[in-house]
């Protein structure tokens, strides 16, 4: 069973739409396109290319691989080699063919399509961008793994990372490092199941609230 991979830029509000570029998601009228450019610096491309460095196959929904396709084979610096040299396995509806290099349409149901290849032999799945696709694999309970850059800035609006119909889990935080410009690059595993506890003292907790409350007022 290999590993699937979640790997995505995010606001501190949750969003993940168009980071890049003003044009490269406008859908649902998101006018804040380009939010993550202004705040690269070294270490995010030190990370970045040591994710990729390691042996990954690519999981697309349909307009990350439009996107990807339209800009990567037609760039001579990293990681373009990298991602023009992997193997695709791209999640849509529409499309009826797909001529990146190395690329592949599943076929059938999704969440079955990426269960099976997450049961074959081989490197980690990685996914990046695709945010529809994403909300299936977390509702089918498929990501292992979940590596995030978060922004130091609030949209309010655009396409989040977890929606509703994504299932309850722990994680665990196994890597962080934070960037100079702010952003706080994370990593974390899936670590069962979550453990719920109370800060109340044995009492109803609207008790105990109401107590701490008048405390409080008494100075």
């Amino acid at each position: 069973m290999r590993k699937l991979v979640v790997d995505t830029f995010l606001t501190l509000d949750g969003v993940m739409q168009g980071p890049g570029a003003a044009e490269e998601d406008p859908t649902g009228g998101f006018t804040h396109g380009g939010w993550s450019a202004t705040y690269w610096d070294d270490l995010i491309d030190e990370v970045k290319l040591a994710w990729m460095g390691r042996p990954f196959d690519l999981l697309l929904g349909r307009k990350t691989y439009e996107i990807f396709a339209a800009f990567w084979p037609f760039v001579h610096e990293p990681p373009a080699d990298i991602l023009n040299s992997a193997r695709k396995y791209v999640a849509s509806r529409t499309l009826d063919r797909v001529e990146w290099d190395n690329s592949t349409l599943l076929e059938g149901d999704v969440a079955d399509a990426v269960a099976g290849l997450k049961a074959q032999d081989g490197p980690e799945i990685q996914v990046h961008g695709s945010g529809n696709l994403i909300q299936t694999l977390l509702e089918h309970d498929l990501v292992d793994e979940i590596r995030l850059m978060v922004f130091p800035i609030v949209l309010g609006t655009g396409k989040r990372l977890f929606e509703s119909g994504a299932i309850p889990v722990g994680l665990r935080l196994t890597d962080s490092k934070t960037a100079s410009t702010g952003v706080i690059i994370a990593t974390y595993e899936r670590d069962g199941e979550i453990n719920y506890g109370s800060f109340a003292t044995g009492e109803p907790f609207e008790v105990e609230i109401e107590r701490r409350q008048r405390l409080a007022a008494a100075g």
